[in-house]
C-alpha cells in the first residue's frame, strides 16, 4: 500500500508541476499579447491625431467647409492628446507640419478666390454664409490689408473667408504669402503647444488630466458633427444674387 502511495505521489508531482508551468506560460503569453495590443493602441492614437489635424487644418483654411470646422479646439485638443502620451517631440513636429498645412490651405483659398470671386459665399437666408458677413469680412480686409490676413487666423469664420476675398481683390501674391505665413506661425503652434503644456501641468492630478483629454476629444467630435450639419444646411440654400443693401454697410 505504501508503495502504491509513493508511486502515485511521484506521478502527481510532475503532473502538477507541468500544469503550473503550462499555466504560467499561458499567462505570460496572454500578458505579452496584452502588452502588444496596448502598444499598438498607444502608437495608433498619435498617428490618428496627425491625420485628423493636418486634414482639418488644410480644409478649414482652403474651402468653404472650413467655416464650420472647429479648428481652434482641434489644435488645443491635439496638444492635450499628445500630452497624454508624453510625446513632446511629436507635438513640436506636428505644430510645424500643421503650420505648413495652414499656409498651403490658405494659399489654395486665395487662388480659389482669384479664379471664382466671392459670389458663392453669400446664400439667401444663410446664418453664416450671408451678405452681411461677407460684407463685414470684405470691409475688414479693405481696412487692414496685409494685417487682416494675419489677424484673421484668430477669427473663426473670417479665417476661411479672408483668403478668398484677398484673391478676389487681386492682392499681390508675394505679399499675401508673407502675411499668410506670419498668420499661420502665430496661430497653429500657440494653440497646439498650449494644449500640450497646459495638459502637462495637470500631471499631479491624473483624474483632471484624463477628464480634460476626454472632454477635448468629445468637444471636437461634437463640434465637427454639428459643423458638418450646418454646412449642409447653408449650402442647400440658393446663392444670393441680389446686390448688398445700403443699410448693411
Amino acid at each position: 500500500m505504501s508503495t502504491l502511495l509513493a508511486t502515485a505521489s511521484g506521478l502527481a508531482g510532475p503532473l502538477v508541476a507541468g500544469k503550473i508551468v503550462s499555466s504560467s506560460a499561458a499567462a505570460a503569453e496572454n500578458s505579452g499579447d496584452l502588452f502588444l495590443a496596448s502598444g499598438v493602441l498607444h502608437s495608433a492614437a498619435p498617428t490618428t491625431v496627425w491625420i485628423v489635424v493636418l486634414s482639418f487644418v488644410f480644409l478649414e483654411c482652403a474651402f468653404i467647409i472650413g467655416l464650420f470646422l472647429p479648428g481652434d479646439s482641434l489644435l488645443f485638443a491635439a496638444g492635450v492628446v499628445l500630452a497624454a502620451h508624453d510625446l513632446e517631440i511629436s507635438a513640436w513636429t506636428l505644430a510645424l507640419a500643421a503650420t505648413v498645412a495652414a499656409v498651403v490651405g490658405n494659399q489654395v483659398g486665395f487662388l480659389v478666390g482669384r479664379r471664382t470671386g466671392v459670389r458663392i459665399l453669400a446664400r439667401k437666408d444663410g446664418r453664416i454664409l450671408n451678405r452681411t458677413n461677407l460684407d463685414r469680412a470684405a470691409a475688414f480686409f479693405e481696412r487692414w490689408g496685409f494685417w487682416s490676413i494675419v489677424v484673421a487666423r484668430w477669427l473663426p469664420w473670417v479665417r476661411t473667408l479672408a483668403p478668398m476675398i484677398a484673391g478676389a481683390a487681386g492682392m499681390d501674391n508675394r505679399r499675401y504669402i508673407l502675411a499668410n505665413s506670419l498668420g499661420a506661425l502665430t496661430w497653429v503652434p500657440i494653440l497646439l503647444l498650449l494644449g500640450y503644456y497646459g495638459a502637462g501641468l495637470l500631471d499631479t492630478m491624473p483624474w483632471v488630466k484624463q477628464a480634460t483629454t476626454i472632454g477635448s476629444i468629445a468637444f471636437f467630435v461634437v463640434g465637427t458633427g454639428y459643423g458638418l450639419y450646418r454646412y449642409r444646411q447653408e449650402m442647400s440654400r440658393p446663392v444670393d444674387e441680389d446686390p448688398i443693401p445700403a443699410e448693411s454697410h
